[in-house]
């Protein structure tokens, strides 16, 4: 049986009178909320708000955070998603009153450390990517996307070049072709060859003048590194074109290579992702973008800049796309991250991409003795698994392994994604952690898999919930509690 504190709301385990504190009388003067506020603002009568202890409070809510996977408390291999762990003297550096407390006015005359700390993010992002202009405003990579794009369209305009397509791998992130659009372009997609890498010759079949920007992942969603991204910078350069990368992957390469040393112009970091924050639940994220030079100018402003008094923000910039942020960014993610930059240094950068690459091959060598692995042998930081084989001849699907897997203590891999891989399992590890870690999972993976179809359909057997209507809960939320109607005289 479970416990009420966690499975009833808090308006259910309300009682009359029942109160955590009580508030003493005050000595100043009781004005009538009649002479403060008009009419309109006043409620009727009290309002309906649970009547609570202290204690029924606290375990209500205790109890609640365990029904939460969490990278402190589960494996969590989501392809794609980087959910490693987030050191804890992170937070501890976050909620330093000099960066929790300062408030997002402050004169740059008050706000020197913070502004110091932004400016150093912005050379380190610069030195990494091999990209030396930096915006830290982008609040995720969805943003940074969007804000290189814009950036890309401000600065065609400035030349008067009427390019008006961007070009889309067919194993991109989805969010690719919708900033594409938002941004004004339109999207074309590239078709990728049997190995998963990109199809030069359809490539070289849709570049033509019209062609403004190719947008790649590398490495892609399948965990596959193109090696032939020279020669496709070089096609796209060769259109007077610009080429994005997406850098949700850049987990992989830290300090082994940059993506401005190999051709891309503009692309955007993950820094919750790729240098540590806490991940999950819809954010928070932030995505700053690194270009090139001569793209500089079409930057969001304002720009941290270094002084000779000091640290300030720039605004005098014409040529400006203008905010794409209220303020500065996700500031508490960058303090993370640049904490995490900091604590590794350059060697260790490098070391995580090593770990990270490791593991999903370690991985990938186990998870392939029970499940097809279609796209490559090794992989970089993850790998797309396919349940195409046991559907077709066991009637278990990437559905049903997921919900298998709930019942052992992991999170579900990314399922369904990328598209290009039937019965997709996508699978990421990442560098924190452990070899034992990584081989209990496939081996709960082994088990599943030993399982009858039947079982498997109504897994998983011991969470509260098993498998709701996903598009019915996305249609229909239940997004107010009401209390129940009692029929005359119960």
């Amino acid at each position: 049986m479970e416990k009420n504190q966690s499975t009833n709301l808090l308006f259910e385990i309300s009682r009359s009178q029942r109160r955590a504190h009580r508030v003493e009388a005050v000595d100043v003067p009781e004005i009538p909320l009649e002479a403060m506020f008009p009419p309109e603002a006043l409620a009727k009568g009290p309002l309906d708000l649970p009547e609570l202890a202290e204690l029924d409070i606290v375990r209500h809510f205790t109890n609640l955070s365990t029904k939460n996977m969490a990278i402190d408390s589960n494996f969590y291999p989501l392809g794609s998603c980087t959910m490693k762990y987030n050191p804890k003297r992170h937070e501890r550096i976050v909620s330093f009153p000099g960066f929790a407390a300062i408030h997002p006015h402050a004169p740059d005359g008050n706000s020197q450390g913070i502004l110091e700390l932004l400016f150093g993010m912005q050379e380190i992002l610069g030195e990494i990517s091999g990209l030396p202009a930096v915006s830290l405003q982008p609040a995720a990579g969805a943003q940074g996307e969007l804000t290189a794009l814009l950036v890309a369209a401000a600065y065609f305009k400035h030349k008067k070049d009427r390019l008006t397509q961007v070009l889309v791998p067919d194993s991109a992130h989805g969010t690719n072709p919708a900033s594409a659009a938002l941004a004004g372009f339109e999207a074309v997609t590239v078709k990728s060859r049997a190995d998963g890498l990109v199809d030069l010759l359809d490539l070289r079949s849709k570049v033509d003048n019209k062609t403004a920007v190719f947008m790649i992942t590398n490495p892609n969603t399948l965990g596959l590194f193109d090696y032939q991204i020279a020669e496709i910078t070089e096609i796209i350069h060769g259109v007077n074109g610009l080429v994005y990368l997406d850098g949700a992957n850049m987990n992989a390469i830290l300090g082994i290579t940059r993506p401005g040393d190999f051709g891309a112009d503009m692309m955007h970091f993950n820094v919750h992702k790729t240098f540590t924050g806490p991940h999950g639940a819809g954010g928070p994220g932030s995505g700053p973008i690194a270009v090139r030079d001569f793209l500089a100018p079409f930057l969001p402003s304002p720009m941290v800049v270094r002084t000779p008094t000091g640290y300030g923000l720039c605004s005098d910039r014409p040529q400006s796309i203008g905010r794409v942020h209220g303020f500065l960014g996700n500031i508490g993610v960058l303090v993370r991250g640049f904490a995490y930059i900091c604590t590794l240094g350059g060697r260790g950068l490098r070391e995580v991409s090593e770990q990270a690459v490791l593991n999903a091959n370690y991985l990938l060598s186990l998870v392939k003795e029970t499940l097809e692995v279609p796209k490559g042998e090794l992989c970089m930081h993850e790998f797309v698994a396919s349940a195409r084989l046991s559907r077709r001849e066991k009637r278990i699907s990437a559905m049903d392994i997921c919900k298998g897997l709930l019942d052992y203590g992991y999170h579900a891999p990314t399922v369904y994604f990328p598209m290009v891989v039937p019965e997709a399992l996508m699978m990421e590890p990442t560098e924190t952690e452990s070899k034992e870690t990584l081989e209990g999972f496939a081996l709960a993976i082994k088990k599943i898999m030993s399982e009858t179809a039947e079982t498997l359909h109504h897994a998983p057997y011991t969470l509260g919930i098993s498998r709701p209507d996903e598009v019915a809960a996305a249609k229909t939320p239940i997004l107010r509690w009401r209390p129940p109607v009692h029929e005359s005289g119960a």
